[in-house]
């Protein structure tokens, strides 16, 4: 038997997978956590693959090995190789001056969409990038190389061979606002005009390139950013929308075309397999339900039991989830929002059933932006820690519309990069196939009044600033 290994290094913690290669069957797994914040050592995510590593029995038998990392983090290394300061995280909102500035500066949004398919927001590399220029003048000036997280891992899997060893892959470079995926190429005007000169970047590598060796001797992917590689490890096709609730709420599709969104709300960026993954990204998905239930002093479970004992759309209590602040709509400053609090709303049933619909209303927004570029919807697939969720299983075809997949629990970043471990050893144009995984389907009358009503409680925090 044949093993691959596939890592998800996320913002709450590192997942190792090892697969058999052919069959694409779980033969072992280990985890470990990450440190909160919204910036973070790179050193507690190698410390935190190296335990997850050896939780999962190793890879000292393992064939490849590839990495899926948060998207956007900048990951900064002096001209030794060493971590400058630590990492800003994709939901770190320090640059949103930055980003403000950076679009006006090149004219606008269509602008930016026309470079390089997305406008900047906080999230993005190239706009941290410019707050690190204007706020750390001398972490600036030792800044020799700057990296995602996925690729400092997987240099760091190879024994940290030197910066002209750094590789990404066209999946994780679209997110950072300086490679554009339509022309396959970085954008080092657009690097300077942010940094005011340009540092050593990855080179980035195609769907199956070998990075070079672990010290394992592993063979080395190329690594992908995570939502890339869950809609690989999910096997999604052109027309599929993969929406994932974790810390961050995604809705993403497969295309055969880039996107170029001169709103911003749809974030052009490339996929793992040489295609392109259109995509709207919250800030705030499953941990909105982690606050709800803790407000209401009751577990995961119960809070779903709640939320489905009250009518849809709570009586008219609408709950806006903008926890920590929000990316899209772009409202870094923003709070969360309760509106139509009355003697009748006011209990636990219609709170917890709010804040469910406030979740999935966001996402919603996000499917319909996606769609409007002209992205056929074929299906929908509910993964993520969120879709454990039983009100959001139930809740989300009523939402959202359309019927609901929802396969079983996975760690389909994790198994994304396995299978491009897979596609290393084997070679060839397309990913191997794995068997699909058997999915559960929801389905349920829309009720487009309560996103109506949300839009109305949305559209009143529109003017909160900092």
């Amino acid at each position: 038997m044949t093993l691959v290994a596939g890592v998800d290094s996320s913002t709450q913690s590192c997942k190792v997978v090892v697969r058999d290669a052919d069959s694409g069957a779980l033969v072992r797994e280990g985890r470990a956590p990450h440190p909160e914040g919204t910036e973070v050592d790179p050193a507690a995510w190698e410390a935190a693959l190296g335990t997850a590593i050896a939780e999962a029995g190793g890879l000292d038998d393992v064939a490849a090995v590839a990495v899926g990392g948060q998207q956007h983090g900048m990951v900064c290394l002096d001209a030794d190789g060493a971590v400058v300061r630590p990492a800003l995280l994709w939901n770190d909102t320090r640059s949103a001056q930055a980003a403000t500035d950076l679009t006006a500066e090149l004219g606008g949004g269509q602008a930016w969409a026309d470079a390089v398919g997305l406008v900047p927001v906080a999230s993005f590399t190239v706009t941290k990038l410019r707050w690190l220029a204007e706020h750390e003048p001398d972490n600036a000036d030792r800044t020799a190389a700057v990296c995602l997280p996925h690729d400092w891992l997987t240099w760091v899997l190879a024994g940290r061979p030197g910066l002209d060893a750094l590789v990404t892959d066209r999946g994780d470079a679209s997110g950072t606002g300086y490679w554009s995926p339509a022309e396959e190429a970085y954008r080092p005007d657009l690097l300077r005009r942010a940094f005011g000169r340009t540092p050593v970047l990855p080179r980035v590598l195609g769907p199956a390139e070998r990075a070079g060796t672990a010290t394992t001797g592993a063979a080395l992917g190329p690594g992908t950013g995570d939502n890339a590689a869950a809609a690989l490890g999910i096997n999604a096709e052109p027309g599929d929308v993969v929406l994932s609730i974790g810390t961050s709420g995604v809705v993403s599709t497969v295309s055969t075309t880039p996107s170029a969104d001169p709103s911003g709300t749809v974030a052009g960026f490339a996929d793992a397999t040489g295609n392109f993954l259109p995509l709207v990204v919250t800030l705030n998905a499953a941990r909105v339900l982690d606050a709800t239930a803790r407000l209401l002093g009751v577990d995961h479970e119960q809070l779903s039991r709640l939320a489905l004992s009250a009518p849809a759309g709570a009586g008219g209590l609408v709950l806006v989830p903008y926890l920590e602040g929000e990316r899209t709509p772009d409202r870094p400053w923003s709070t969360g929002a309760v509106h139509g609090l009355t003697l009748g709303t006011a209990d636990p049933a219609h709170l917890a059933r709010a804040a469910v619909e406030g979740l999935l209303c966001g996402l919603a927004d996000g499917l319909e932006a996606i769609a409007a570029q002209g992205n056929p919807v074929r299906r929908v697939l509910l993964v993520g820690g969120g879709a454990r969720s039983e009100a959001v299983r139930r809740l989300a075809p009523a939402v959202l519309g359309v019927p609901v997949l929802v396969p079983p629990p996975g760690e389909y970043v994790a198994d994304g990069a396995a299978r491009q471990a897979a596609w290393v050893l084997a070679g060839g144009d397309t990913a191997p196939v794995w068997p699909a995984t058997s999915t559960e389907t929801f389905e349920a009358d829309p009720v487009p009044f309560v996103r109506e009503r949300y839009a109305e409680v949305r559209d009143l925090t529109a003017g909160r600033a900092r």
